[in-house]
């Protein structure tokens, strides 16, 4: 390989503090936002910052601080729609304050295997926030050494985390509420339900907030029908489901499984809404592009993300609250994939 012309040697901090007319400590606390600076020596550092292109170093920002201003998200899982947004929202808000994230992935959900990653990613000197929906992510929660900031993003517990514990959620209960008594009001007489898997109970919050609004509607409480994450896990569901005349309503832990759920009716013969409505979680970009669209709750991922940054970014700089994040609020969308249940026919008299 050859190389030619001339690479410009990026611009240090002593060469603004040259260009400003000012030592580089001056230098140093206008970057941190010293309150002892005039206005005016301010405005004299920050053009000189401008015109020459000067980026801080932040490896050498944490080693003049004592603070580190890194982050790692650990997770068992990235790709679901609320995963990844979650992510999104983590690295927007690390992004807008100088701070780096990195994610280390729980491979496995085995006692030894968590640790092992816990330990590693508490080496890196920053602060951890654990996305906790499934077993490993809990363990990994529960694994954390004492002192450490860290944050859970957690299903939504069923009363508010003990003092001291930082810990984020969305209303999942209130969501799968919501949905249930939508698809009721359309006249069903009951709806069947395609569960996530739950991390830290038998039975997981968006299911206690179907079986909540069954109850309360009077309606019969079906068993749910266990899935995964993916549309294979809910394909799997529905060609169960649309084996049984009587299900007219069903609805699904996440988007994906809706859309595995539809793909069966489909290839069972079973029309939608027409014949059976499909309601589904998480309003992923793909619910309003399916054929029928899909009505589905939406969550706000991506904004409990930052929510659980700026959580971790006041325990690291020393100055954010600690008491509990409040639940987003749920909203329900209603698309094409609900309607009324198909009308009987009557039996003729004798």
């Amino acid at each position: 390989m050859h190389v030619t012309g001339h690479t410009r040697r990026p611009a240090s901090i002593r060469d603004v503090a040259a260009a400003a007319g000012v030592s580089y400590q001056t230098v140093s606390r206008v970057i941190n936002g010293h309150p002892s600076v005039s206005p005016a020596t301010r405005e004299r550092v920050a053009a000189a910052i401008g015109t020459l292109g000067f980026r801080r170093n932040a490896t050498a920002l944490a080693l003049a601080s004592g603070r580190s201003r890194a982050v790692t998200v650990l997770t068992a899982r990235t790709t679901p729609y609320g995963h990844a947004s979650l992510l999104e929202g983590i690295e927007e808000a690390a992004r807008a304050v100088s701070y780096t994230v990195g994610v280390s992935v729980l491979a496995s959900e085995e006692d030894s295997a968590v640790a092992s990653a816990v330990r590693r990613a508490a080496d890196t000197g920053g602060g951890l926030i654990v996305i906790a929906y499934d077993p490993a992510g809990i363990r990994a929660l529960a694994a954390l050494p004492a002192g450490l900031p860290a944050v859970g993003v957690v299903e939504t517990p069923a009363r508010p985390p003990a003092g001291g514990l930082c810990r984020v959620w969305t209303d999942d209960r209130e969501a799968a509420h919501l949905a249930t008594r939508h698809l009721l009001s359309l006249g069903h007489e009951t709806v069947h339900y395609v569960a996530l898997p739950s991390g830290t109970r038998r039975t997981g919050a968006r299911t206690a907030g179907w079986r909540a609004a069954l109850r309360e509607a009077g309606a019969p409480e079906p068993r749910p029908v266990r899935g995964g994450w993916g549309p294979a896990d809910g394909r799997a569901a529905g060609l169960r489901l649309a084996r049984d005349p009587a299900v007219t309503a069903v609805l699904c832990g996440n988007d994906d499984l809706a859309l595995g759920v539809l793909r069966a009716l489909h290839e069972s013969g079973r029309s939608v809404p027409g014949e059976v409505s499909v309601a589904g979680f998480d309003d992923a970009p793909h619910s309003a592009c399916l054929t029928p669209s899909l009505t589905t709750v939406r969550l706000d991922f991506t904004g409990l993300g930052r929510a659980a940054f700026a959580r971790l970014h006041g325990l690291m700089e020393e100055s954010g609250p600690r008491t509990p994040h409040p639940a987003p609020v749920p909203e329900l969308v209603v698309r094409e994939s609900s309607g009324p249940p198909p009308v009987r026919p009557r039996r003729a008299r004798r």
